[in-house]
């Protein structure tokens, strides 16, 4: 009997602890049968709609059609994160928190235990299901993000095992919201506080690796974050670094000035 990959579990607050001035992590609990296929694993979750409370989402096959056709004003807000960590029963989350400027920053400010929301996250586990860090073989890593893909980017830093070398670079709103990972791997962190620069209008991510001598070898990069300083980057990668695309992964985590609802008309990836 074929059984879906995903599939919508109901997630209750067991604990909120902030890590930094910017990041809240929330461990929910609730959640036996959740798989994870990789350290950057995507999940989707659901947070009570703001005017009505409600967490009415579409089950099926034919769930995500069925959301889209309900309206904004009716539909829970749905939101995309990383998986930070898999526990028997219980999963974290971790949450920028930019203050009233969203859905999701609204609600894990005023979270608590016992609080409940939906999130939609692999049962299964099996390749191509939401994660995409795939570096095979290469010689060396890149891993570089803003404070949007910090989960994934800890994640993966964590994961990697005794030798493996890999170059960090991760823009964070402040000194303050460095973290701490232990890993086995090979590795160089360089933090970019932006120190008052709005999130999205820095170009600290792309030169300091701009200014980066790559170590020999072919490389692999894991790359996310903002959507147009992204694709820059994966640009300067390609066309001045002589990175082969085929050993990049970049996704654009957010669009300036868009929301998850709106960040959906077609971008020029070249």
């Amino acid at each position: 009997m074929r059984v879906d990959p995903f599939r919508l579990y109901q997630a209750t607050v067991g604990s909120v602890q902030r890590l930094s001035p910017h990041m809240i992590r929330v461990t929910f609990t609730g959640l036996d049968g959740v798989r994870s296929n990789g350290p950057d694993q995507r999940i989707k979750i659901f947070l009570p709609n703001e005017r009505t409370g409600s967490l009415d989402v579409p089950t099926g096959p034919e769930w995500y059609p069925e959301y889209q056709a309900m309206s904004l004003a009716e539909r829970p807000p749905m939101r995309t994160y990383t998986l930070r960590a898999v526990r028997s029963g219980e999963i974290d989350i971790d949450f920028v928190a930019h203050g009233d400027t969203g859905p999701a920053s609204r609600w894990v400010g005023k979270a608590a235990p016992g609080d409940v929301l939906k999130i939609f996250a692999p049962q299964v586990t099996g390749e191509h299901m939401g994660a995409e860090y795939r570096p095979a073989d290469a010689a060396w890593q890149l891993i570089a993000g803003d404070e949007t893909a910090l989960p994934a980017i800890g994640a993966i830093v964590e994961s990697l095992p005794a030798g493996t070398r890999a170059l960090v670079f991760a823009e964070v709103p402040e000194d303050a919201d460095r973290q701490d990972w232990v890993t086995a791997g090979d590795v160089d962190i360089t933090w970019l506080p932006r120190n008052g620069t709005l999130p999205g209008h820095s170009s600290a991510l792309v030169d300091a690796i701009r200014d980066t001598a790559f170590p020999e070898g072919a490389g692999y990069a894991w790359i996310a974050g903002e959507s147009a300083v992204i694709r820059g980057l994966r640009r300067h990668l390609v066309t001045e670094r002589g990175i082969d695309r085929k050993s990049i992964y970049f996704s654009g985590y957010w669009r300036l000035g868009r929301t998850e609802e709106t960040a959906h008309e077609p971008v020029d990836e070249d």
